[in-house]
């Protein structure tokens, strides 16, 4: 992109321009106390994350279908609530791509098939402990840790 700022300043920046229409990254509540994190793969870092569900939107999909059909898939569980917490950028500054991230409760046992390459594993975790998740090596997501800590601030209120 070539720009010209309103002081005159001319420069380029590149941008990558995302081609789906952007991803979401559920918060199953497994409980009051517990979230669903999930192990996976991740190519990028070559090793085993840990995280909050995700994945991408499909073109006959709206965000909330995608968000309960992402988590039946991987923690082989559905919701009768999903509510929108808000969007996330991964890296504005080049980057479109956006995720949105649901809040899932009331959860109930519902697996469809998916994409996956293996089995996820599934681990439990009390969403006040947010500080010993961050101490692992294996949780280092942006988009999974700002989640979690925005779902801990609107069911707690921001109390640890």
């Amino acid at each position: 992109m070539h720009l010209e700022f309103s002081n005159g300043v001319r420069t380029c920046y590149e941008r990558l321009v995302g081609g789906s229409r952007g991803a979401v990254v559920i918060a199953p509540m497994l409980d009051p106390e517990t979230v669903l994190l999930i192990r996976e793969y991740a190519a990028g870092t070559d090793r085993y994350e840990l995280g909050l569900p995700k994945g991408k939107i499909e073109a006959d999909e709206d965000l909330l279908t995608a968000a309960d059909r992402e988590i039946m898939e991987e923690i082989g569980y559905g919701s009768r609530r999903l509510t929108y917490l808000g969007a996330l950028s991964l890296a504005p500054g080049y980057m479109s791509h956006t995720s949105h991230l649901v809040l899932a409760e009331d959860l109930y046992e519902a697996r469809v098939p998916g994409d996956e390459p293996e089995e996820i594993e599934v681990l439990p975790w009390p969403i006040r402990d947010l500080g010993g998740l961050l101490e692992r090596e294996d949780c280092s997501e942006a988009r999974s840790i700002a989640g979690l800590f925005m779902v801990r601030e609107r069911l707690f209120g921001g109390t640890r």
